[in-house]
């Protein structure tokens, strides 16, 4: 008889654990979810502010600024497939 109790206890703790790595995992991709964003806030007012500057070079600043928020956006990716993967 104990050793189906502790048979027991031992899925409801297991069970427990899953849920509270759940939690974890949508914490962790939030607070991952800042830097990608803070990065294209940057990068999108670089750009504007070398228009401003040198209004020629818009063109090519506008290709780089695409580029990178690929780049960037690709963080932001990884980090949700991540937590997918995690609960």
């Amino acid at each position: 008889m104990s050793n189906i109790l502790l048979a027991q206890q031992a899925a409801e703790t297991a069970a427990q654990a899953v849920d509270i790595n759940k939690g974890l995992a949508a914490i962790g991709y939030g607070l991952g979810a800042i830097g990608p964003g803070i990065g294209v806030g940057l990068i999108f007012s670089a750009v504007i502010n070398g228009s401003a500057r040198q209004p020629e070079a818009q063109g090519k600043l506008l290709g780089l600024a695409w580029t990178t928020f690929a780049i960037v956006e690709v963080l932001a990716l990884i980090g949700i497939v991540m937590f997918f993967l995690a609960s």
